[in-house]
């Protein structure tokens, strides 16, 4: 029988490790995440902010960077201190149901809107690929990256992701950083009391930049989509197991606290990469791109996002910015499918497909999922062409979902958490300042957009 990451054998049982430098050897979630969020969101979503709108939003991507691992932190709790799934959590809100929650529809239509996006990245590394070698068109490259993505996925374990993943995020998050470091040395695309003064004047981009700007807001950060994401590898790295049945006994409240800081050391250390790199895409999409009035577009895209690199590095960063952009955009086609096959997989299970401990039924469906989540977004590729419209369409479909996970972070806290494993008053007040946050950000946005 296959081993299942998911079923609380007491033989699994581990004790936490208690200093910070054990914990970060046990980290791993939260890198397959970033792999997810330095990818369309950053090279695309957010450089096309920075183009639009210039330093005015800065304050936008370090707030949604800063305010939703909060929603993420309490959805992973939940998953350790009670060996469910976050979308068995979300399953528990109150509301109108057809086989599963309103709230896990919700969750499957902004996947499918999601797919856009998935669909942009597709096309942008073709367009690269397409740019090195001319012989085989776009749209010839992007069904090669189709079979590559079914290769890689099907059948494929944690361990593979989190390799791929890690090597993904630390090759492309250094090399934007550099191309920021330079940009922030020339006086005359950047200085300091002007972007600071201009970048947290609280303001929202005027006209069309509302809507990227939602749409960043979405997908920056923890997006909605990698919150869902997260229990789930949190689960499959074994923090639950590792935690074992709830007996709530002093030995297992140890162990869950334990555990819980470990999952802690993993948000915190994935959002240190993901702020950086996401800051760094907009400072240079506001100060090398703004300037010179040249925002990405359906067939430009890769030309102009290439001079945030060739105009702060030289014209050598060229070839570093192709392979950075393959690799950058194509892992986030494989961890966002590999986490989403997951979760559709399970609500399967919540809907009554088969049963919790039904590890070969998991499976089957998840590789099921895997031909669906990596097809639809090709065909919406060749269906619009247009790879930064559909990541701002994916985007947007994302935080219109942020409330509702909001009011569901607030719901698992408060309603369904064990009360002895419960978070202290600190990490509660984060969370409702988190929640209520997001949704009076989101809805005066989306009041605004629609007025525009």
């Amino acid at each position: 029988m296959s081993f299942d990451p998911y079923r609380l054998d007491p033989a699994a049982v581990e004790a936490p490790p208690t200093t910070f430098w054990a914990s970060l050897r046990r980290i791993g979630p939260g890198l397959i995440l970033a792999a997810s969020i330095v990818g369309s969101g950053e090279l695309i979503a957010t450089t096309t902010l920075g183009a639009e709108a210039g330093y005015l939003a800065l304050w936008i991507v370090v707030f949604s960077c800063f305010i939703k691992p909060a929603m993420q932190a309490e959805i992973g709790r939940y998953s350790i201190v009670t060996g469910e799934t976050g979308l068995a959590g979300f399953n528990r809100l109150p509301g109108p149901r057809f086989m599963v929650s309103w709230s896990v529809w919700a969750w499957a239509a902004m996947v499918i809107m999601s797919l856009f996006q998935i669909g942009a990245m597709f096309g942008g590394v073709a367009q690269v690929l397409n740019t090195l070698l001319p012989g085989l068109p776009v749209n010839a490259w992007v069904i090669l990256l189709l079979g590559l993505t079914l290769w890689l996925l099907l059948g494929g374990g944690y361990e593979r992701i989190e390799r791929l993943a890690t090597i993904k995020v630390a090759l492309f998050t250094l090399l934007t950083f550099m191309a920021a470091v330079l940009l922030m040395r020339r006086s005359d695309l950047f200085v300091a009391s002007d972007v600071l003064t201009q970048g947290f004047s609280f303001q929202l981009p005027p006209g069309a930049g509302i809507i990227t700007a939602i749409a960043v807001f979405g997908i920056t950060g923890v997006g909605a989509s990698e919150i869902f994401m997260y229990p789930y590898w949190c689960v499959e790295k074994g923090y639950a197991r590792f935690t074992g049945a709830r007996d709530s006994s002093p030995a297992w409240l140890a162990r869950a606290r334990g555990w819980i800081r470990v999952m802690h050391t993993d948000i915190l250390a994935s959002m240190f990469i993901y702020t950086i790199a996401t800051v760094a895409f907009y400072l240079l999409g506001a100060g090398i791109l703004h300037p010179q009035g040249l925002v990405p577009s359906a067939n430009d895209m890769i030309p102009v996002l290439s001079k945030i690199y060739t105009e702060t590095l030289g014209p050598w960063a060229l070839a570093l910015f192709y392979a950075g952009a393959i690799f950058t955009l194509y892992g986030t086609i494989f961890a966002a499918t590999a986490a989403h096959s997951r979760v559709f997989a399970d609500m399967v299970r919540l809907s009554g497909g088969f049963r919790h401990d039904d590890y070969p039924s998991r499976l089957l469906w998840r590789n099921r999922f895997v031909w669906m989540l990596t097809v639809v977004p090709v065909i919406f590729f060749f269906t619009f062409q247009s790879p930064v419209s559909m990541v701002k369409a994916g985007g947007y479909a994302q935080a219109l979902m942020l409330p509702i996970i909001a009011a569901g972070s607030l719901f698992l806290r408060h309603r369904a958490s064990p009360p002895e494993a419960q978070p202290g008053p600190l990490m509660t007040a984060g969370l409702w300042i988190a929640s209520i946050s997001s949704i009076i950000l989101i809805s005066a946005s989306v009041i605004l957009s629609l007025q525009t």
